[in-house]
């Protein structure tokens, strides 16, 4: 299971030109499940992202989690973060999870972390999406569990 972070002032997800999630200050993950993940693996990719230390501290040291901060965690659904990349110009998609499980783990993703923070949001799993954002730093992480 793959997530890439972005610590945002701001994001949203749109489908068909209406918003359906949004976040103010907080964490944008884009979640991305492989074949060999399961829910062991999902439960864990929430508790390093709730975690995980991207904010500033009085001295600005990145020493807060968006738990700390009681930030926004907005979770998108995106299966190309597993695409295989490494040859050719044209990705591959062999690794990435059936839609059924897929979305299955995406869902208990977002279960796993509203029974931990009470700052969620997520897109819309098969949907055609328009996220946005506002990046903070930039501040970008790739987690891999």
């Amino acid at each position: 299971m793959i997530a890439l972070l972005q610590r945002v002032t701001q994001a949203s997800v749109a489908v068909d030109k209406k918003i359906i999630a949004e976040i103010k200050p907080g964490l944008l993950v884009l979640v991305g499940v492989e074949k060999k993940d399961d829910n062991a693996k999902a439960k864990r990719l929430v508790e390093r992202v709730l975690n995980y230390r991207v904010f500033a501290d009085e001295q600005d040291k990145m020493n807060l989690s968006v738990k700390d901060i009681k930030g926004g965690v907005l979770w998108v659904p995106q299966f190309t973060l597993v695409a295989d990349t490494q040859k050719g110009n044209r990705p591959g998609f062999s690794r990435g999870a059936p839609p059924a499980l897929g979305e299955q783990l995406f869902n208990q993703v977002v279960g796993y972390a509203t029974q931990q923070h009470t700052c969620n949001a997520s897109g819309q799993f098969g949907a055609d999406m328009q996220v946005s954002l506002v990046n903070d730093g930039p501040v970008t992480f790739w987690l891999e569990i």
